[in-house]
């Protein structure tokens, strides 16, 4: 099964997004905060990370920046996930290195897909 780490702090996106995720057959594990999400994802090792950008303890572009460096997960897909404006959040996705970006609000029929295209980068990262 295809696991994806959620580090979201908003409850209702929490709830919605791990219903839409395990609806398409994906595990999901998250966390309201990024040292816990760093640590969840160590500890996971999933194929995609789900990352807020604007989380209260430590900012989602330092998460995906310490995820980056990190050998064990450099298979790992990271998404920004953010309510940021799309421009914005596409300038953090190129200096930050992630794989790509999903704006909030998100459409519910489609969202699932969106996460995965991301299984497809994080097969490239491995063949």
């Amino acid at each position: 099964m295809r696991r994806i780490v959620l580090i979201e702090d908003d409850a209702n996106s929490v709830r919605m997004v791990t219903r839409l995720l395990e609806r398409a057959g994906y595990e999901v594990q998250s966390t309201s905060e990024g040292e816990a999400g760093l640590e969840l994802a160590a500890e996971v090792q999933p194929d995609v990370v789900l990352v807020d950008l604007g989380l209260p303890d430590i900012d989602g572009q330092t998460i995906i920046a310490v995820l980056r460096q990190r050998t064990d997960l450099a298979r790992t897909a990271v998404v920004a996930f953010t309510a940021w404006p799309e421009e914005t959040a596409h300038a953090m996705l190129q200096a930050y290195g992630c794989d790509g970006v999903i704006t909030k609000p998100i459409n519910t029929r489609t969202f699932a897909q969106q996460v995965a295209r991301y299984f497809q980068v994080q097969a490239n990262a491995e063949g």
